[in-house]
């Protein structure tokens, strides 16, 4: 039986292009999954759109001495004719700064103003004197309270995940001027999401334990379990949707209750323009309503949508949102400032007519329970070594002997041996294998379960031998032949989520629309006898040792370029006078013990002497350093640094480091053993 799919993959911010993280995380696996919901003819709505009023855009407005706007509508563009050309078959890619969208996120704040759903407070937000504007989000940088990690923005640590406020960093500073903010009151509208705990405890973790990703209901539970605060809702920006009620002049609505809202314009969009109902794919409840996100989005479309959702009353909530992990390259995190990226523009202008390498190398390798790895290597190997020689393999022998014996004319059987009839029913077998796998979120194990269908062909073909047979048995080579043409037939219509471009490719040569989902478990018959297929031509090309060697020479030049364009000397701070200089304490330690602090990945807790006494502190090192190799090593320390508390561990001071052009961290320690406790002055 049919039924109802509302499928959104996130919005991308239009700052940049797309790259291969983004579609290794979040938009391949949507597509697979909406082009398999159509297959197996369900309604099915997959919406996306650009993600114009976050601060990112306005930061690389100022950068490049542009307006928001100009910056918005060069990457909406380019992002929207990527994912064309990509083959991500959204039924509308819409944008924020569309009017429906404005009308849409205002009438939706409007709704919850009027029914009091959320809270006015004037606070202390961090300010920027010399720019004259308030830091919201990405504008100010610091240190993660919860892990340490040193470029946390002000709204969510991206190296674990946590939800941020910008005043909860550690040595906040400013990203438009590089100046230690202030602090200044302002008035803002909050959701106060600790009312609506209780709700989320029984939805989510009572409601969706067995059915979510591990990854997802971990991080969900961890933040509700912590207890939920009020989050601001508002913004004091010129760069957004204006707050629509009385005392909103000069604030913009947050990014994070803007965005989501996205979705549903549109659905508005779609829906004027088909001249369609919008209102089913997001009130009514046997609407299966799903979000493909990456990790670092988990909070806001698990807790923050669905109670704005829940506050507003008449939608329905996610069923799922199966979230990805992150996709590191060549061993190294992702970084679009740092251009450590493969871009999608420029994969699709470097290897033409090759999209379903990369969705077929991106979805073996999907990040979807912890993080992975995408090297060029790898690449060639599974195009080379699977799509090749396996996938490209079989249909190739299918074609050219049926062209070669029976002018591409499908052989009539005659009499099933046992091995025949075992495999046309391994063959009806796999269309509910793969689906089991793509109905539980494992693109991983469902690619691999059509390339083991492309495996079965092969291992038909080279035991059956129908080459040697065809000279002295006739009938049985026309059956052998026969069978092969229907699994090339059923890995037509199966390789289409995955493989969009070489399903087409492939039902062309046999000259078949393709059959359904349906069809290839139940149907005997996928190509008649006496249908005549097309000449063959291959469907994927072996790629070459130079080829990737000049994917990994453009790597190279991007990190060297990067390194030069940061290697400037950092400019001098603020003049201090002496008296602010003989406020700080720095003194030779030596560390006497440490560890690894759990569950973080650059946090070491140490025993260190100063030699006025023995503390505790807390250093993120541990991605440098492990803790056999700190024990004994005198350090300088900063030791009247007012105690804070790193995971609730108090670390009582701080340890002095510098870090290289390369970005090794390197201790600030005297060239010769000194006594524990000598003052540095």
């Amino acid at each position: 039986m049919s039924k109802r799919y509302t499928i959104t993959a996130a919005l991308p911010y239009t700052n940049g292009p797309i790259h291969i993280g983004h579609l290794a995380g979040v938009y391949v696996p949507a597509d697979i999954y909406a082009r398999f919901k159509r297959l197996t003819d369900n309604d099915v709505l997959f919406i996306c759109g650009s993600d114009e009023h976050g601060v990112p855009i306005t930061i690389k407005a100022k950068k490049e001495g542009i307006t928001p706007q100009d910056v918005v509508d060069k990457y909406h563009a380019i992002i929207k004719t990527s994912f064309e050309d990509f083959g991500i078959t959204f039924d509308n890619y819409s944008r924020t700064s569309a009017q429906i969208h404005h009308e849409t996120a205002s009438e939706f704040f409007k709704t919850l103003y009027d029914k009091h759903e959320f809270v006015e407070e004037v606070t202390e937000q961090l300010y920027d004197e010399e720019a004259n504007q308030f830091l919201a989000d990405r504008f100010v940088t610091g240190t993660c309270p919860k892990c340490g990690h040193e470029e946390a923005y002000g709204d969510q640590c991206e190296n674990c995940g946590s939800s941020l406020s910008a005043t909860e960093l550690i040595n906040p500073k400013s990203a438009i001027t590089g100046n230690v903010p202030t602090l200044k009151e302002t008035k803002h509208w909050f959701l106060p999401l600790n009312k609506h705990e209780n709700f989320l405890r029984e939805w989510i973790l009572e409601g969706h334990k067995k059915d979510w990703k591990p990854n997802v209901y971990g991080q969900v539970k961890s933040w509700i379990d912590d207890g939920l605060r009020p989050r601001a809702v508002t913004r004091d920006l010129d760069w957004g949707i204006p707050v629509p009620v009385p005392g909103g002049e000069g604030k913009v609505l947050y990014v994070w209750f803007d965005a989501p809202i996205g979705y549903i314009s549109a659905t508005k969009e779609w829906a004027n323009r088909e001249g369609k109902d919008w209102t089913p794919y997001w009130k009514d409840k046997d609407t299966k309503l799903l979000h493909f996100i990456g990790k670092d989005n988990i909070v806001f479309h698990c807790i923050i949508f669905p109670s704005m959702l829940k506050a507003e009353g008449s939608y329905i909530l996610p069923d799922n949102v199966p979230a990805n992990e992150f996709l590191n390259l060549e061993g190294k995190k992702l970084s679009t400032s740092k251009n450590w990226a493969v871009w999608l523009p420029e994969y699709l202008e470097d290897f033409p007519g090759q999209q379903d390498v990369l969705r077929y190398v991106l979805t073996a390798n999907a990040p979807e329970s912890k993080d992975n790895d995408f090297t060029w290597k790898d690449f060639q190997a599974r195009n080379n070594n699977e799509l090749v020689a396996i996938f490209g393999n079989f249909i190739n022998r299918v074609v050219v002997l049926t062209n070669k014996y029976y002018n591409g004319v499908v052989p009539k059987a005659s009499e099933f041996s046992a091995v025949d009839e075992e495999t046309l029913a391994a063959v009806r077998a796999y269309p509910d294998v793969i689906a089991s796998s793509i109905e539980r979120y494992r693109f991983r194990e469902a690619s691999q379960e059509l390339m083991n269908l492309a495996r079965l062909g092969n291992k038909y073909l080279a035991d059956e031998e129908p080459w040697k047979l065809v000279k002295t048995d006739e009938a049985r080579t026309k059956t052998i032949m026969y069978v092969a043409l229907q699994i090339a037939s059923a890995l037509a219509t199966l390789s289409e989520p995955f493989l969009p471009f070489t399903s087409e490719k492939l039902k062309r040569i046999l000259d078949i629309t393709g059959a359904t989902w349906r069809a290839v478990k139940t149907q005997d018959e996928l190509i008649e006898s006496g249908h005549q297929i097309g000449k063959g031509e291959l469907l994927f090309s072996k790629i070459e040792d130079k080829t990737i060697q000049a994917q990994l020479n453009k790597l190279e030049a991007s990190k060297k370029a990067n390194e030069a364009a940061n290697a400037t000397v950092e400019p001098q701070k603020d003049t201090i006078t002496f008296e602010d200089f003989t406020k700080l304490d720095i003194r030779v330690g030596k560390i006497l013990e440490a560890e690894k602090m759990p569950k973080t990945k650059k946090l070491l807790v140490l025993k260190v002497d100063t030699g006025i006494d023995t503390r505790t502190i807390v250093s993120g090192i541990a991605e440098s350093f492990t803790p056999e190799e700190v024990i004994g090593k005198q350090v300088t320390v900063l030791v009247n640094l007012a105690p804070r508390a790193l995971r609730g561990v108090e670390s009582e001071g701080m340890i002095l480091m510098t870090e290289t052009p390369e970005g090794k961290l390197v201790f600030v320690n005297p060239d010769q053993a000194v006594k524990n406790g000598l003052q540095i002055s």
